[in-house]
C-alpha cells in the first residue's frame, strides 16, 4: 500500500511538471471559463463561503479587483483559477488570503498544488508576509492535506463555521503559512 502511494505521488509530479500546464494572469478574454469554474465550486456548496453564483459582469469585476487572479490551463483548456488579495486592510494588509477552484475533471491530478504553489510565489513577489485561509471546511480533506504539505498550519477551529445547504453546520479551520522568515523581536 505504501509503495502504491509513492507511485501515485511520482505520477502526480510527472503530470504537474510538464509543459502541458500553464498559469497565467486573468484577462477579460478568459471571463467565461473563469466564471464557469468559480461558479461550479460555488454551486457545489461544500467549500466556498459564497452561495450565489456570479453573473459574468460580477465575476469580471471581482477577478479584476484582486491583487492577482490567475488561470490554470491544461493542454490549452482552462481547468483552474485562484485569487490572491489582502486578508485585511491597513496594518493587517500584509497578510494575504487566497481561494482556489478546479473543474471537477481536473481534481485529484495534483493540479491544485500548482495553484497553491503559484499563489505562494506570487504572494511573496507582491510583498505579503503570509497567507491566511479564514474558513477551510473541515471535510475538504484533499485541500487540508495539500495545504499542510505546503507548510500551512491549522491555527484554530471555528465550530460550525460553515452552513451546509441542508442547514447543518460543519467546522472550519483557520490556516496560516509564513511567506517570509519570522520577525525577530527583542525583549
Amino acid at each position: 500500500m505504501i509503495n502504491n502511494i509513492k507511485l501515485k505521488r511520482k505520477e502526480v509530479l510527472k503530470l504537474t511538471q510538464n509543459e502541458n500546464h500553464k498559469i497565467i494572469p486573468y484577462e477579460e478574454k478568459y471571463l467565461k471559463d473563469a466564471a464557469a469554474i468559480w461558479n461550479e465550486v460555488v454551486e457545489e456548496q461544500n467549500s466556498f463561503p459564497q452561495n450565489v453564483p456570479f453573473t459574468e459582469t460580477g465575476a469580471d469585476e471581482f477577478f479584476k479587483s484582486q491583487t492577482r487572479t490567475a488561470c490554470l490551463f491544461e493542454d490549452g483548456k482552462m481547468v483552474g483559477i485562484y485569487i490572491l488579495h489582502p486578508n485585511n486592510a491597513g496594518n493587517c494588509g500584509h497578510i494575504a488570503n487566497c481561494s482556489y477552484g478546479l473543474t471537477k475533471s481536473a481534481r485529484g491530478k495534483g493540479l491544485g498544488r500548482l495553484l497553491v504553489e503559484d499563489s505562494i510565489t506570487e504572494g511573496q513577489k507582491a510583498g505579503f508576509r503570509g497567507i491566511q485561509f479564514n474558513a477551510v471546511v473541515s471535510t475538504n480533506y484533499a485541500a487540508i492535506k495539500l495545504y499542510q504539505r505546503l507548510g500551512f498550519k491549522i491555527l484554530a477551529t471555528v465550530p460550525g463555521g460553515y452552513k451546509n445547504p441542508d442547514n447543518t453546520y460543519t467546522d472550519t479551520y483557520i490556516m496560516f503559512r509564513l511567506l517570509t522568515p519570522p520577525c525577530k523581536t527583542s525583549l
